[in-house]
């Protein structure tokens, strides 16, 4: 009786421990979500002049009109959605993937890391605002929609569940971000299973310390360039 008793107080604990971290994960994901709305309009107040910068520019060295492209991707708890981004590759970049993928020696790459090392498709004008960043920088309308938050995991293209070995909805628990742990972790420096392993890291300590580090780290991967191509 004894024994039976203390098995149920130790599930109470374990209900009550549960609990308590559920409450505290919802207060912080409402705290996230005023803080994105916040930091997001006072970002866009300066993309807009950095739009017509990048618009100039790009009539002057490219031969596109839009500078944005939008493609699909996967976010919290499998919802698709279009991410926005200043465009840094040619037009048909999709079209001429499926060509470069026809040789082995690329294809090797890509399935392996989900890149190519000097990608082609880049443009003049898309090295440099991959190697800044600024690439990144309409995505804060997606935090706006409620898409993505400013930091998280990267947000998954359809064709990359099949590398989570069935995991993906635990990586798909917590919104996805314009920055996170693989962000200022290395990014592109990094292999693709090295940027799982610091994407679920980041899934697993998920809470403000957290993304306190991530903010910083950030800005000073972004003013080192650090892992950016």
């Amino acid at each position: 009786m004894q024994e039976t008793k203390e098995i149920v107080v130790e599930n109470q604990k374990s209900v009550e421990k549960i609990t308590l971290q559920k409450i505290h994960f919802v207060s912080y994901s409402f705290l996230r979500r005023i803080l994105d709305i916040i930091l997001s309009l006072i970002a866009l107040v300066f993309v807009i002049p950095i739009c017509l910068i990048i618009k100039a520019v790009t009539l002057h060295y490219e031969d596109y009109d839009s500078i944005f492209y939008t493609q699909e991707r996967i976010g919290k708890n499998g919802k698709k959605f279009k991410i926005i981004k200043f465009r840094s590759m040619v037009v048909n970049a999709d079209e001429e993937l499926a060509k470069m993928l026809e040789k082995e020696e690329h294809k090797n790459k890509w399935d392996e890391d989900q890149k190519i090392d000097n990608d082609p498709r880049i443009t003049k004008v898309g090295k440099v605002l991959r190697r800044t960043s600024l690439d990144e920088l309409p995505q804060f309308i997606n935090v706006l929609k409620g898409d993505m938050s400013i930091i998280g995991p990267r947000p998954l293209v359809p064709g990359e569940l099949g590398k989570h070995h069935g995991n993906h909805e635990i990586y798909e628990s917590v919104k996805p971000g314009i920055t996170g742990w693989w962000g200022c972790h290395g990014r592109s420096c990094t292999t693709y299973k090295a940027r799982l392993e610091l994407e679920y890291y980041y899934v697993e300590h998920f809470g403000l310390i957290t993304d306190i580090k991530c903010f910083f780290l950030t800005i000073f991967s972004v003013i080192c360039k650090k892992g950016a191509k």
